[in-house]
């Protein structure tokens, strides 16, 4: 089964939330044009990392931008992800994505797990506690949010729930182009499935962005990589791939946890 993906990187510009809902529904549109079945925005999309005055933009995900995203994937007929900061309760904000099929409906939500305290996420938001796998009409999908992507376990968690894909939202800066790459190769290649990635291009404050948005293949090869430069990425990918890749090296078989699944802490030095 193939399926047409679209990232949209974009320079996300702080705090102007009209601005950035201007750009990502021109690369919505074009997305749907090609016949994309799915589009990545990047993480916090609509203001950046402006997260000292998170308390003005957050709203419940069934309200705000979150409501004009849903009405978005439902006019133009296509899968929408990418995240927000949102109201998850009194005080407590969220960097959250949010799942809307081509009918608009919320099909999941994720809270991210992993706050980055080089950026202050820990010092203004409240961090999830629980993954998120969506059930869409190509197969099941994971939900992680940049930061993330240094945590293994998620990955395997999702593998170990059957998805076919682990999609990441991100606002990755340099100088970490590196860790970037690898990581994202790594996290396919040890769990034979597709990871689909979308990063923001530009620069906020002294912080820049330098993009690659990519979708990489269960065997860790790039199906389309990004350079530096704002625009509408888009490639197929084949689900098939994943099973022919897994029965010619059967890694999941292979594993002994019986040697080292009791190891759930770090080893003390």
């Amino acid at each position: 089964m193939a399926i047409s993906i679209s990232l949209a990187q974009i320079d996300v510009k702080l705090g102007q939330e009209q601005a950035n809902l201007m750009a990502v529904t021109d690369l919505i549109k074009e997305a749907s044009r090609r016949g994309s079945q799915l589009i990545l925005l990047p993480e916090l999309w609509p203001t950046g990392y402006d997260l000292e005055h998170a308390s003005s933009y957050t709203t419940p995900v069934d309200q705000g931008l979150f409501a004009d995203i849903a009405e978005l994937a439902r006019q133009y007929r296509i899968d929408i992800i990418g995240s927000q900061l949102s109201l998850i309760s009194s005080g407590q904000y969220g960097n959250t994505a949010v799942y809307y099929n081509r009918d608009g409906e919320n099909l999941g939500v994720y809270h991210k797990i992993h706050l980055f305290g080089l950026m202050e996420e820990d010092q203004y938001l409240t961090g999830g506690d629980a993954i998120s796998i969506v059930d869409t009409d190509w197969g099941k999908v994971g939900l992680t949010i940049c930061y993330d992507l240094r945590f293994p376990e998620l990955f395997r968690a999702y593998a170990f729930s059957g998805v076919k894909a682990v999609v990441i939202v991100a606002e990755w800066p340099k100088p970490r182009l590196n860790h970037w790459r690898t990581l994202l190769r790594a996290r396919a290649i040890e769990n034979q499935i597709f990871i689909i990635a979308c990063n923001r291009v530009g620069t906020t404050g002294s912080t820049n962005f330098f993009g690659h948005s990519c979708i990489i293949a269960p065997d860790g090869e790039a199906i389309i990589e990004a350079g530096e430069q704002s625009g509408l990425y888009t490639a197929e990918i084949d689900l098939e791939q994943i099973d022919a890749i897994r029965t010619h090296m059967p890694v999941f078989s292979d594993r002994r946890p019986d040697a080292y699944s009791h190891v759930t802490q770090p080893l003390k030095t």
